[in-house]
């Protein structure tokens, strides 16, 4: 498992900054393709979630275990690990993809949000999935179901690196979401991702006001010589 790297004040503050596709498209340019949570959408609308990941695995359930839909707070995973989640951190939950059955609810997720997470994210579903939205904390998720979680899904560990709506993620990873959906980040290019994210932002930005007033592509995007020392004198007057 990868060692915990520490992040910067400053790093976090340019992170909030550009969108899961601008940091995707630098993650990309690494070499890092496969960092999306393909088909995870945020709850509710307008809300930026950023912090490191703190991972809790689900495997099927078994009749012989889990039908009798008890719960033990210092025996079952879940409830270990979201007495654990700390301040800054993300509950990440693997559920296989599978939507049959929510993955946590509103209970839960009010205790997490006590304790100072910064979110929490499943390629599963949630139940009192309107209470969880209205909460304040940042929740993405496949989808809603009214089941509780043992119907489909047995709590098996948490902090061990598990595979997120495709995606491998390890904990204390950086995931960043936005009203599109949410990124993992490993912790060693969390600086220099930030740093050409925001670089990057400021360039498209640039880029769709030259468009927005008539640029044709061509010479735009990408940016020729011309335009390119169009944005420099820009930057230089700014």
């Amino acid at each position: 498992m990868p060692e915990q790297i520490t992040i910067s004040a400053e790093t976090w503050d340019l992170l909030n900054t550009p969108s899961t596709a601008t940091l995707t498209t630098v993650l990309a340019k690494k070499g890092l393709w496969n960092t999306f949570l393909t088909g995870v959408q945020p709850l509710a609308a307008g809300q930026r979630m950023a912090g490191r990941a703190f991972t809790l695995r689900y495997i099927p359930s078994r009749e012989d275990l889990d039908t009798s839909l008890k719960f033990d707070n210092l025996t079952d995973p879940q409830r270990l690990a979201i007495e654990k989640v700390g301040p800054g951190e993300i509950l990440v939950i693997d559920a296989r993809g599978d939507e049959r059955g929510g993955t946590m609810g509103a209970i839960l997720a009010t205790r997490m949000q006590v304790r100072g997470a910064a979110g929490v994210v499943t390629d599963g579903a949630f139940r009192d999935s309107p209470v969880i939205a209205q909460c304040g904390m940042p929740a993405y998720a496949r989808s809603a179901h009214a089941a509780t979680n043992k119907t489909i899904h047995h709590p098996c560990d948490f902090q061990l690196p598990i595979a997120c709506a495709g995606v491998a993620v390890y904990p204390g990873d950086v995931l960043i979401g936005d009203d599109e959906g949410v990124v993992v980040i490993p912790p060693h290019l969390a600086e220099e991702v930030a740093r050409e994210a925001a670089a990057q932002e400021h360039r498209e930005d640039f880029i769709i006001d030259k468009i927005r007033g008539g640029a044709s592509l061509v010479g735009t995007y990408p940016m020729d010589e011309r335009t390119q020392a169009e944005y420099e004198q820009t930057l230089r007057d700014q």
